[in-house]
């Protein structure tokens, strides 16, 4: 199902719950999709249950140096950013991260570091929904409706 089949699904279910209750719903349902996607991120997974494209092998790699995961830091809340009102529930990143979770989200090209060589960055999605998400999603909405 797409997210657009379930937004246009849920809209008449969503219209019987007053401003108060949509946005204490929107809220609830940000925190489980940023928690998901955290998880889901740490695991190095793409929505699909793919993993995500592996490193090029670092020219300075040392014997013996200790392996960090990719985008350890840009998955904390710091940067994973929920946002909620009344008609939508919105897990994005923020600040100069953004720019670094697009260029990964889409696949683009960007500069290593400051003033070093461009790189085609392989796709890697950072965002987006899983079937277990969407039905998670599903599952609050019901249960707020039948409260």
């Amino acid at each position: 199902m797409t997210a657009r089949t379930f937004e246009s699904e849920l809209a008449g279910l969503l219209s019987s719950l007053d401003g108060k209750s949509r946005r204490q719903l929107a809220r609830e349902i940000a925190t489980q999709l940023r928690q998901s996607q955290q998880r889901r991120i740490a695991s190095q997974l793409n929505p699909d249950g793919t993993a995500f494209a592996k490193r090029k092998p670092q020219v300075r790699d040392r014997k013996g140096a200790i392996r960090r995961t990719m985008f350890r830091k840009l998955r904390t809340a710091k940067y994973l950013k929920i946002e909620t009102s009344d008609t939508a529930a919105v897990v994005g990143f923020i600040g100069a991260v953004e720019r670094i979770a697009r260029v990964h989200q889409f696949g683009l090209r960007d500069r290593v570091q400051p003033g070093g060589p461009e790189a085609q960055y392989p796709a890697r999605q950072l965002l987006g929904l899983t079937e277990d998400e969407i039905e998670a999603i599903r599952d609050a909405v019901l249960a707020r409706l039948s409260a």
